[in-house]
């Protein structure tokens, strides 16, 4: 095999090397995205299906928007520097329209994201299992909206609800991540932004502007879930598209 790459390239092993080189960094990128997407489903659906309801010291709202803004400030500083740490399509798709992705990694990296959600929801599902009287029905920290609203609104809120909010997400991500911007304060500003994302919006939809992260619940509570996935995929991309065009925009490399 690495003498088939050689005789395509003139003899040169420096060459030779250089292509198989982005196969391997972009697989320990794919395994960096799919170990925090991992996490911040764990981490944050985890919050809502072991503590959030806990009796007299539950974590309640505020809790549970805690807890996935840390798992995305956390896996920041853990990842970031290995995969950009986006564990999320619609923020992948976002930094794509950017200009600051590029669009071949575009699908590896959402098939990590949502395999590695899938994987943080199995452990999930395994440890809530333990508990005597657990059961799927009562939600598992899934999306929807109407009747499977935390608060009861209706589509037309919840459409509103995640395109608006991943589009600030994805201009705080953008902006915080831009070479101008203060270095070493990105995650912060990402996992802020997330906690007060889900402050708003938990009551609307219980909180997405992540595919992935819907993904891997509905899978699991499948029926309604499942059938309202579409909404879950459908606004977080085209807020994060907007976002993407609007930064571009305002970008100071434009000016």
């Amino acid at each position: 095999m690495f003498k088939l790459v050689l005789k395509g390239h003139e003899n040169s092993v420096e060459r030779g090397a250089h292509i198989y080189k982005p196969n391997f960094i972009t697989m320990k990128k794919l395994v960096a995205e799919f170990i925090g997407t991992l996490w911040l489903v764990l981490g944050g659906c985890g919050s809502a299906v072991l503590a959030a309801g806990f009796p007299e010291l539950g974590i309640g709202f505020v809790g549970v928007s805690i807890a996935f803004g840390l798992t995305v400030l956390t896996m920041v500083y853990s990842i970031g520097h290995i995969s950009g740490c986006h564990l999320n399509p619609a923020v992948s798709v976002g930094l794509w329209i950017g200009g600051r992705f590029d669009k071949k990694d575009l699908l590896p990296y959402v098939l990590a994201q949502v395999l590695g959600g899938i994987a943080g929801a199995s452990i999930l599902y395994f440890i809530a299992s333990g508990k005597q009287g657990f059961d799927l029905a009562d939600g598992f920290a899934a999306n929807g909206f109407g009747v499977h609203s935390p608060d009861g609104y209706g589509m037309t809120a919840a459409l509103i609800t995640e395109v608006v909010m991943t589009f600030m997400f994805l201009i705080v991500i953008l902006g915080a991540t831009h070479s101008k911007a203060p270095k070493g304060f990105a995650g912060i500003a990402i996992g802020l932004a997330l906690t007060l994302i889900h402050l708003i919006s938990i009551p609307v939809t219980n909180t997405s502007v992540n595919p992935a992260r819907s993904t891997s619940q509905a899978i699991f509570v499948g029926d309604w879930a499942m059938d309202q996935l579409w909404l879950f995929w459908a606004a977080p991309v085209i807020g994060a598209v907007l976002a993407g065009m609007v930064y571009k925009y305002l970008s100071p490399d434009n000016s």
